[in-house]
């Protein structure tokens, strides 16, 4: 009866990894990672818009440029998820708590010009970034250095992101 007890307790334990942050870090944190990745996939799935319905002369470079953007903001999805529960916190469900976490705007436009598009996933990434920044001024706060590490990698990807669609905007 006692290992039914002790297994039915297991079951029914709420997800907590055992961690040296203090409780308020893990749920802080781990809240602003949820919501910094629905931001990402927010950003990854606008760059894969915008990559299938490029168009013009330059269709090759710039359809090329945001797949190469895609998969690189793709591959921080499950780093950022799984830093969430490393830390004992709790990360995203479904695409409904993404609709509701994300702040990068999603568009729905039956055409966008190529230059349209390279000036919004600018602005994207560049709000990605404060995003991350933010995130990384609260780890500092708790003490986190791993999370924060990870992000100084994520927000100098971003920041290159928004160079390359910069420069490749100049004249489009």
């Amino acid at each position: 009866m006692k290992d039914e007890l002790n297994a039915a307790a297991r079951r029914a334990a709420p997800l907590k990894t055992p961690s040296r942050l203090t409780d308020d870090a893990t749920r802080d944190i781990a809240a602003a990672l949820t919501t910094l990745l629905a931001d990402v996939f927010a950003i990854y799935l606008k760059t894969k818009n915008f990559h299938w319905h490029m168009s013009g002369p330059y269709f090759r470079d710039y359809h090329l440029l945001l797949d190469d953007q895609s998969e690189q903001i793709f591959a921080t999805t499950d780093p950022i998820a799984e830093r969430a529960r490393k830390l004992g916190g709790r990360t995203l469900h479904s695409t409904g708590q993404i609709t509701k976490l994300q702040r990068i705007l999603d568009n729905d436009a039956e055409f966008v010009t190529p230059a349209d598009m390279l000036a919004e996933l600018r602005e994207d990434n560049l709000a990605l970034s404060g995003y991350m920044r933010e995130t990384h001024s609260l780890c500092d706060e708790y003490g986190d250095v791993a999370t924060a590490s990870l992000l100084e990698n994520w927000i100098d990807e971003a920041e290159q992101r928004v160079w390359f669609l910069f420069e490749s905007g100049r004249n489009a």
